[in-house]
C-alpha cells in the first residue's frame, strides 16, 4: 500500500490561518502608523511601512494631553466593573442554578429580557435617575452600569448547571451550609467561567464610548475610549496621536486575553450546552 500524505497540522488551519490574518492585519498597520510622521500619515498612496520610526505621536501624546489620567480612570472602571461582576453575577448565577425559590424562572426570564432592551432607550432614564443621586460628571457614572449584567448571569448559571451536584450534596452531608458550598466547592470549580466573565466585562467596560461620552463632560474624568475620541473632528484628524493612543488602549486587552484564552475555551465548550 502507498503510504498516505497527512499533513503535520489539521485541515481547519487552512482555513483559520487567513481568517486569522485578516484580523491581524489591521492591528500590524495600526502599531505601524503609530509611528509614522505625519506627512507619512498623509501621504498618497498610503505607505504601509515607515521609513524610520518616529515617535512624535506618542511624545505629543504624553505631554500635551492627560492620557496617563485617562488611563488610570479607564484602568479603575474596568477593575471595579470585573469584580462586581465576578462577585454579583457568580452568586446570582448560583443561586439561579442551585436554589429553591417561588418565581426562580421567571425571574430569570425577566433579566434576560433586558438583554433585548436597546441601550438608547435607557441611556434617557439612566442620566436622570444618576443626575437625581449626584453621579453625573463623575467616574461613578462610568462604572455603576457595569456593576452586573444578564449576560454575566446568563454564563455563571450554565455554567454551574453544567457542574454534578453530587458534589454540592456531599458538602452539605459533611456540614457545609449553602454559602460555604458555594465559596469552598463551586467557586474553585468556575474558574474558567470566572475568567471568561471577566474577560467579556474587561473589553465591554474598557472599550465603552458612548454612555460615558454622555455622562462625563470634565476632561479629567475622561476614559481612554473619550479622549482618543477628541482626536477625531469633521475637518482634522490628528492621526498620529490616535494611532499611538490605540496601540495603549489596545495592548493591555490583547494581554489579558492571551493571559486567559486557555480558560476562556474552556468555559465556551462548557456553557450553552444545558439550559
Amino acid at each position: 500500500m502507498r503510504p498516505r500524505f497527512k499533513l503535520p497540522f489539521s485541515g481547519w488551519h487552512l482555513l483559520l490561518m487567513p481568517l486569522a490574518l485578516i484580523f491581524v492585519l489591521p492591528l500590524v498597520q495600526m502599531l505601524l502608523t503609530s509611528f509614522m510622521s505625519t506627512a507619512e500619515i498623509n501621504q498618497f498612496p498610503p505607505k504601509l511601512i515607515p521609513t524610520s520610526l518616529h515617535f512624535e505621536g506618542y511624545r505629543t501624546l504624553l505631554t500635551e494631553t492627560p492620557v496617563i489620567r485617562w488611563f488610570g480612570n479607564t484602568v479603575l472602571v474596568s477593575v471595579v466593573s470585573v469584580l462586581s461582576h465576578l462577585v454579583l453575577c457568580s452568586a446570582a448565577g448560583y443561586g439561579f442554578a442551585r436554589l429553591k425559590f417561588a418565581g426562580r424562572g421567571l425571574a430569570f426570564l425577566v433579566i434576560i429580557a433586558t438583554v433585548m432592551i436597546p441601550l438608547q432607550l435607557l441611556m434617557i432614564p439612566t442620566y436622570l435617575m444618576f443626575a437625581r443621586i449626584g453621579i453625573v460628571d463623575t467616574l461613578a457614572a462610568a462604572f455603576v452600569p457595569w456593576l452586573a449584567s444578564a449576560f454575566g448571569i446568563f454564563l455563571m448559571r450554565q455554567f454551574f448547571l453544567s457542574l454534578p451536584v453530587e458534589l454540592e450534596e456531599a458538602a452539605l452531608i459533611d456540614g457545609c451550609g449553602t454559602w460555604r458550598t458555594f465559596r469552598s466547592i463551586v467557586l474553585p470549580l468556575a474558574r474558567p467561567a470566572l475568567a471568561t466573565l471577566a474577560i467579556f466585562t474587561l473589553l465591554s467596560s474598557w472599550n465603552d464610548l458612548l454612555w460615558p461620552l454622555v455622562a462625563i463632560s470634565d476632561d479629567s474624568r475622561f476614559t481612554l475610549q473619550v479622549g482618543l475620541a477628541n482626536f477625531q473632528g469633521t475637518r482634522r484628524t490628528e492621526w498620529a496621536q490616535l494611532m499611538a493612543g490605540n496601540v495603549i488602549a489596545t495592548a493591555p486587552l490583547i494581554l489579558a486575553f492571551l493571559f486567559a484564552q486557555k480558560r476562556f475555551i474552556a468555559t465556551m465548550s462548557f456553557t450553552g450546552l444545558k439550559g
